[in-house]
């Protein structure tokens, strides 16, 4: 898995991920699972609906 996500998308991911948890567990609400996508995949760098798409905002290393 190539890294496809930079970093203030990975931020973005994991604070949205993290608010959307909180919101579950604050309604108590199983919803709140939904935050899980984005917290592990801002965790992990790698979006797979990125790769479908061919969308990259990782950085790339000059040549």
């Amino acid at each position: 898995m190539k890294c496809n996500e930079g970093k203030t998308d990975r931020i973005a991911r994991v604070i949205a991920g993290l608010a959307i948890v909180g919101a579950g567990v604050y309604f108590q609400s199983w919803w709140g699972a939904i935050g899980l996508v984005p917290l592990v995949t801002g965790s992990i760098g790698w979006c797979p609906a990125y790769t479908l798409l061919g969308v990259s905002t990782c950085k790339t290393p000059a040549d």
